[in-house]
């Protein structure tokens, strides 16, 4: 019996080629729609997670203000011994509040020094610690709470942090100038609710700022920047004659994003949490947030006296800020900053400030209350 065959009519259950590049098209075309709110839902976790962070650095604030019935002061601590034992007066406000901040094995770490370590001091560490600019193996690691995870600077195990003590509207000698600082935090000045006379809800006490890694901390003298390379969020321009009477000068050494080549800058926002320099951990409410940071002529390393020092984050359009009374809030770019080309109204606490709404939300005290509503 013949065996019939019909191997022409046989159907492929397989794809074509053409069809199988079809599919891949429209797998890319979903990925790129989704990619967006992808990022869009990361972000949106990462920036709750940094507010959180600055709830826990406010309920931090007033569980040490209801101990001591004063805030801590942005820098204080032990000044007598040689340089590099006691803390020389330079030992930051975050410091104060690790035991308020479930970080009291730290702290008591800190307090209890260390006399077998004698690298920096015969008679080895005293209570408080070394010098605070030493990079002590106790406080080597900052706390995690105070990086946030939207910014790409601080590692895990360094001294480096995303959060910074509000100096207010103050520049002229925000260094060390004890009675001239406008803000909450002032240098071996701890105040009190009662100083904060424009209203605990309307007085900026924290907020976030980028740390300057990758760029370098810059020495004695500063590093010079390239054009286009350096964002000038992150780090600050050194050698701006005049700030304290025109803080809209800082604008004038970057192009609007990137500081100019050839000026030379400081990457030292964020870098060390256990010095109160300004630099390291202070924010001013002068320019808005993301702006341009920069520094007058006077002082090296990190110890400049004269700074404008805006807040900055990597969240669109704005920075988180935890305000005195411990809530946290989104302050936007485009805050109004009142007239930038103006001199502060004054040395002391008392008097408006020239820098709009943004400005008196940094002052306790001057008698120029704006709300952020």
């Amino acid at each position: 019996m013949p065996v019939r065959t019909n191997f022409g009519s046989a159907k492929s259950s397989g794809f074509t080629l053409v069809e199988l590049l079809v599919v891949i098209a429209i797998i890319g075309i979903l990925v790129g729609l989704l990619l967006p709110a992808v990022q869009a839902a990361r972000e949106a976790a990462r920036r709750m997670s940094c507010s959180n962070n600055m709830k826990q650095i406010g309920l931090a604030l007033h569980s040490y203000a209801a101990t001591y019935k004063r805030f801590p002061a942005r820098k204080g601590g032990t000044r007598h011994g040689p340089r590099h034992c006691k803390n020389h007066g330079r030992l930051s406000g975050h410091i104060a509040l690790l035991a308020f901040a479930e970080q009291t094995a730290m702290y008591n770490q800190i307090q209890a020094g260390d006399p077998s370590h004698t690298n920096w001091c015969s008679t080895g560490i005293p209570p408080g610690g070394p010098a605070a600019w030493r990079n002590w193996v106790v406080w080597r690691p900052a706390p995690a709470y105070l990086r946030c995870p939207s910014d790409p600077g601080p590692r895990p195990g360094q001294r480096e942090i995303s959060y910074g003590m509000s100096v207010g509207d103050s520049i002229f000698r925000v260094r060390g100038d004890q009675h001239q600082i406008r803000g909450l935090f002032a240098n071996r000045i701890f105040r009190s609710f009662a100083d904060i006379t424009d209203g605990t809800s309307n007085t900026v006490a924290f907020s976030e700022l980028l740390n300057s890694r990758p760029f370098p901390a810059g020495g004695r003298n500063g590093a010079t920047a390239e054009a286009q390379t350096v964002p000038h969020n992150k780090v600050y321009v050194r050698n701006v004659s005049g700030i304290h009477k025109n803080p809209s000068l800082c604008y004038s050494r970057t192009d609007g994003r990137f500081v100019l080549g050839g000026e030379i800058f400081a990457g030292r926002r964020g870098r060390n949490w256990t010095d109160g320099q300004p630099a390291y951990v202070a924010i001013s409410t002068v320019l808005p947030p993301n702006g341009p940071a920069c520094a007058g002529p006077a002082g090296n390393f990190g110890d400049q006296r004269d700074m404008v020092l805006p807040p900055a984050s990597q969240h669109t359009g704005g920075v988180n800020v935890a305000l005195a009374d411990g809530s946290v809030r989104f302050i936007t770019e485009n805050i109004d900053t009142g007239n930038l080309s103006a001199g502060p109204s004054g040395n002391r606490l008392r008097g408006p400030s020239p820098y709009g709404v943004w400005g008196a939300l940094g002052t306790i005290g001057a008698t120029d209350v704006s709300t952020l509503d």
